[in-house]
């Protein structure tokens, strides 16, 4: 006898037990959650949300420590914990720093991607991973992970794109997308209402104002990036959508793939140029 075909499986989003011939997952509405790529052990990792996250932090941990090796001589050692192991000026423009220099001199108009992946210490680093990963998988829970990630590459070039315009000479880092994620989050809780969407709101309302004290008792902090970060992070939600509103449509995945795609592109772009310009 031959053994029957098993006709339950666990949802590969949502991990919900369901029946393997749905057309779509009645929970979470992934389409045809039966089929074999998605459900592969090889191909899972990837579109998985919480390894897509750690993805996502390695990646900003990866661009540090180029930013490092490119000038070792210029890494600097302060005794202000701020300034520990901080890359050069230079080595982060090559890389791909946004603001009026490098947009107006060098006409790199890319770095309003590339800057949001580049951190001056290491305590900013450790800063911004401890934001995103508070903050990132509850807008991913809410959002669905194509749009957070939408919501963190657009809401990072609308930060630095405010920041240039208002004249900013030179800044990097997460925040302004990571800010993106909070404007979307408190969207996301005021639209909602009831005590969950309450709780939401005067949650990610703390973070917001906590930010913003932040940089504003702290020198150097880019409050423009912060604030028009957070502004486009709200536009965002507002278009796009949250899960309870809109189910995660083709285009969702399509705009989230290709802000993944133009991101990888930008980063290696500015990996590379930066390795030959330094090293040949």
């Amino acid at each position: 006898m031959t053994a029957s075909r098993k006709t339950s499986q666990l949802c590969p989003n949502c991990r919900r037990l369901i029946s393997r011939d749905e057309p779509s997952c009645p929970y979470c509405g992934l389409k045809s959650p039966g089929s074999w790529w998605k459900n592969n052990a090889l191909l899972r990792p990837v579109a998985g949300p919480e390894l897509f996250l750690n993805w996502l932090i390695g990646l900003n941990i990866g661009l540090f420590v180029v930013s490092l090796i490119l000038n070792p001589a210029g890494m600097g050692f302060g005794m202000n914990p701020f300034d520990f192991l901080s890359p050069d000026n230079r080595s982060l423009v090559l890389l791909g720093a946004t603001g009026t220099m490098p947009i107006e001199v060098l006409h790199r108009w890319w770095s309003l991607v590339s800057a949001s992946y580049l951190h001056g210490s290491l305590l900013h680093l450790i800063f911004n991973l401890i934001a995103l990963r508070q903050i990132a998988p509850l807008v991913i829970q809410e959002y669905g992970l194509a749009r957070m990630f939408s919501i963190y590459t657009l809401g990072g070039i609308g930060g630095f794109l405010l920041s240039y315009l208002a004249g900013v000479p030179l800044t990097i880092g997460a925040s302004a997308a990571i800010c993106a994620l909070i404007g979307a989050a408190l969207y996301y809780g005021k639209s909602r209402g009831g005590s969950y969407g309450q709780q939401v709101y005067h949650q990610i309302g703390g973070w917001a104002i906590a930010i913003f004290a932040f940089g504003f008792l702290v020198p150097g902090i880019n409050n423009w990036g912060h604030g028009g970060g957070m502004a486009a992070g709200i536009l965002c939600g507002m278009l796009l959508g949250y899960q309870e509103k809109r189910r995660e449509l083709l285009a969702h995945r399509l705009l989230g793939a290709a802000c993944l795609a133009g991101t990888l592109l930008i980063l290696l772009w500015g990996v590379t140029t930066s390795v030959i310009y330094r090293f040949f």
